[in-house]
């Protein structure tokens, strides 16, 4: 539905016709749960507004599309100093922006990484790679493989939870029983990454799971 003002005569306003622009927006769009969606309507020319509407002003979308980044928009209103509707078009910016791990000091290769390293900040979405991480408290003691900037988002192929010579636990799961032994890692991995170990009592290459940091899973 489009959005209107009051029906009571008014005099409009620039600050009126972008709280209904943000309005109608927040209305349309739909976003998950985590994100944060900052909305920022064009800043109207106060001279092209009429003195009054007598009709409530009406912003609606100028084509029948889903919220994307940019948007158009159409605000108008009946008024007794033209013979038909007052109408313009006004472009709506939709930033979309993800919670994203950051580094709050330069981390150097080898690095484990500390809580006091890293923190969280909103992103826009179209800035993402797709290969951060949304959670400090998960890195805590990762080893960094790449040096990362200050004030960067963390990215997967940056660090190694598991990484390449390290010793690791193995636990070997089915459903009736778990073992753990001692291995070794032949490869960098990340959590849910499939690497290769070496069982280091039978000298056995196996293929497993990341779990954790330092810690993989075989599963029977």
């Amino acid at each position: 539905m489009p959005a209107f003002a009051s029906a009571e005569p008014i005099v409009p306003t620039v600050s009126a016709i972008s709280e209904l622009a943000k309005a109608l927006i927040s209305e349309k769009i739909s976003v998950p749960a985590n994100a944060k969606v900052d909305i920022s309507p064009q800043i109207v020319d106060a001279r092209m507004l009429p003195s009054q509407c007598s009709s409530p002003i009406q912003v609606e979308l100028a084509s029948d599309r889903e919220i994307s980044r940019n948007n158009t928009l159409k605000v108008s209103c009946d008024t007794q100093e033209l013979a038909y509707p007052w109408q313009i078009y006004i472009s709506v910016r939709v930033d979309i922006l993800f919670p994203v791990v950051v580094t709050t000091e330069t981390l150097a290769p080898g690095e484990l990484i500390s809580p006091s390293q890293v923190e969280i900040r909103y992103i826009e979405q179209n800035s993402l790679r797709g290969a951060e991480f949304d959670d400090p408290s998960k890195l805590a003691g990762v080893r960094v493989k790449r040096r990362v900037s200050k004030d960067n988002p963390i990215l997967s192929n940056n660090l190694c939870f598991v990484c390449k010579n390290d010793s690791v636990s193995i636990y070997v799961r089915s459903n009736s029983f778990e073992l753990k032994t001692a291995g070794e890692a032949l490869q960098d991995g990340n959590k849910g990454d499939r690497i290769r170990v070496k069982n280091s009592s039978s000298n056995k290459e196996l293929d497993a799971i990341v779990t954790g940091i330092g810690e993989v899973e075989v599963r029977m």
